[in-house]
C-alpha cells in the first residue's frame, strides 16, 4: 500500500467563519468544494505537506507544559509551520482566534504559538529557526 495524501476532516458548526478563518485569514489553498441541495458543504483546503504526529501521553504532557506553561491541548492538535510565528499570531488573533500562549522558543529550536481557532480546535503555529538545507530530511520537532 502507498499514502498519498493525508487528510484531516473537521466537522464545524459554523462552516462560514471556519472557512473564513482557515482560508482567508490563515491562507490555505482551496482545492475543491462541493455542496448538496440540503445545505451539505464541505471544503478541501491544501496545507502543504502533510504529517501524522503521534505522541504518547507523557509527551503531550511535556510540549504543553514547554509551549502553554500547562495542560491545554485536546487530544488533537492542529500545527501549521509558517514563516512567522509572531505576525501571524497576531495576524490570526484579529481574525478571531483566541491565543493561548504567545510565541515561545522552544528547547528544539523553533518559535511555537498556540491558539484556539473556530471549528473548536487547538492549533499550533510554528517557526523553525534554523534553516535546514534544501532536499535535507525534515528534523523532529516535537510540534
Amino acid at each position: 500500500m502507498t499514502v498519498k495524501q493525508m487528510r484531516l476532516v473537521v466537522e464545524v458548526e459554523d462552516y462560514d467563519a471556519a472557512v473564513a478563518f482557515f482560508r482567508d485569514a490563515l491562507g490555505l489553498t482551496e482545492e475543491a468544494a462541493f455542496s448538496g441541495g440540503d445545505g451539505a458543504q464541505v471544503m478541501i483546503l491544501e496545507a502543504g505537506r502533510a504529517t501524522l504526529e503521534l505522541a504518547n501521553p507523557k509527551h503531550h504532557r511535556y510540549i504543553d507544559e514547554v509551549e502553554v506553561g500547562r495542560p491545554v491541548a485536546p487530544r488533537f492538535r492542529i500545527a501549521f509551520e509558517v514563516d512567522d510565528a509572531a505576525a501571524d499570531t497576531d495576524k490570526l488573533a484579529a481574525a478571531g482566534a483566541e491565543t493561548v500562549a504567545p510565541p515561545t522558543e522552544t528547547p528544539w529550536r523553533s518559535l511555537n504559538a498556540r491558539l484556539d481557532v473556530p471549528g473548536d480546535l487547538h492549533v499550533t503555529l510554528f517557526q523553525e529557526l534554523d534553516a535546514q538545507p534544501p532536499h535535507s530530511p525534515p528534523k523532529a520537532t516535537g510540534q
